[in-house]
């Protein structure tokens, strides 16, 4: 199983043994600051790879677009790991949408990024949390 990576990057295996999409609260944040004039190419690429995500039955990612105050653009929020299963099946989407993978996703990717960073964390609650603590 596989965690995913930017936007998902064919869902490159990163890490081993993560547990399947449905059963993990483990969570990919992404924070994009775009290129000038690249906002609408960057909606319509994330819309292309929602498509993707559809035909392969995950679920699209969700947006948050900016409105007042920090510097960024867009935050996208998914699931951070996906199963072998669902790696194919996006693999397929991929292929049929005519979406590069491998260095040439990144490539043009990267194309409409000024700057982003990636994190990965869990959702749970203050009281779920403590509860490890114990």
């Amino acid at each position: 199983m596989n965690k995913r990576f930017l936007v998902p990057l064919l869902a490159s295996t990163l890490f081993a043994g993560a547990p399947a999409f449905a059963e993990s609260k483990d969570m990919l944040i992404e924070i994009y600051r775009i290129v000038p004039g690249k906002h609408e190419e960057f909606l319509r690429h994330l819309a292309l790879l929602d498509q993707a995500n559809a035909e392969a039955g995950l679920p699209p990612r969700q947006l948050y677009v900016h409105q007042d105050g920090a510097s960024w653009d867009f935050v996208l929020i998914q699931p951070a790991h996906t199963t072998d299963e669902q790696d194919a099946k996006l693999a397929a989407a991929f292929k049929k949408l005519g979406i590069p993978g491998g260095a040439k996703f990144f490539v043009n990717f990267r194309t409409m990024i000024a700057e982003h960073t990636d994190t990965f964390v869990e959702q749970t609650t203050a009281a779920e949390y403590l509860k490890k603590l114990e």
